[in-house]
């Protein structure tokens, strides 16, 4: 696949770049370059990301860095099963434990939700740094919703991390899932105070917290090109039905037109009989 000229592979983490050092050079180059796409469409192009992951899955089978990043590209296009093996091939090269929580995800997604939940009570989750384990939480709360279990959904997001009011990287997802589960069993004023909580923490718009509180709210959002649209579509409609009135007019005016030349026509002939009566 094309990569542009611009993409050097520099742009790789120094980490991944160290990683990469065991290959020949030109190959840990065209890998680096590889990598980097993966990084930058996997937002917007899951799948595009997903097939440079492929390519440099097959120059690299066997560094870690690259198995982790063909993780995520399958993770990113919902291929759960594929991202499940890569994440366990990482974790067997390298003995970490960052990726157990998306590792538990991927089981959610494969429909194994009691797996998750088997996997939030491991004792990899105590080797799990604050973030990580905040994670770990948000994927037993989904597991529980998965099993319809709503309300446990709830108490295993309540936590120090939704008390606190320090604002750190997890806590507008945090309180949007807590906001949500809410929701999801009625609660609604409750649901909307987390809601406008996570607002004030997604200082990135990671979540759609604010569009769920206008809802709730009941505000409409509408878009003033649709309006000045709608105002044109309504002068076409009166510039139509003037035209047709203007139309229908003329059309009586010539109907009445025979007439009256009939008419004039019959005057003038009296006034001609009649001059010549004179005569």
């Amino acid at each position: 696949m094309p990569i542009p000229e611009e993409v050097t592979g520099e742009e790789i983490d120094k980490d991944v770049r160290q990683e990469l050092q065991s290959l020949p050079k030109t190959l840990a180059d065209d890998v680096a370059r590889n990598l980097v796409m993966v990084a930058r469409l996997i937002d917007e192009d899951p799948e595009g990301a997903y097939a440079y992951s492929r390519i440099a899955l097959r120059l690299a089978s066997r560094v870690a860095a690259v198995r982790e990043a063909a993780g995520f590209a399958a993770y990113a296009s919902q291929k759960y099963s594929e991202a499940l093996a890569e994440f366990r091939a990482a974790r067997r090269m390298t003995g970490n434990v960052d990726l157990w929580p998306v590792m538990a995800d991927c089981e959610r997604g494969l429909g194994r939700p009691e797996k998750a939940l088997d996997m939030a009570g491991a004792p990899e989750v105590h080797k799990l740094d604050k973030a990580g384990q905040v994670e770990m939480r948000l994927v037993a709360a989904g597991a529980r919703r998965d099993m319809g279990q709503l309300d446990a959904a709830i108490v295993t997001l309540q936590s120090p991390e939704l008390a606190s009011n320090s604002v750190q990287p997890w806590t507008a997802r945090l309180r949007y899932a807590y906001a949500d589960a809410l929701l999801a069993v009625g609660r609604e004023a409750e649901a909307r105070e987390w809601f406008a909580k996570a607002v004030e923490a997604d200082r990135d718009g990671s979540t759609d917290a604010s569009d769920r509180l206008a809802e709730l709210d009941g505000v409409e959002f509408t878009d003033a090109l649709d309006d000045s649209e709608d105002g044109d579509a309504k002068l076409d409609a009166e510039d139509k039905a003037e035209d047709k009135t203007e139309d229908k007019a003329d059309a009586e005016a010539h109907a009445a037109a025979p007439g009256d030349a009939a008419e004039a026509e019959s005057e003038v002939g009296h006034k001609t009989e009649a001059e010549a009566d004179e005569d």
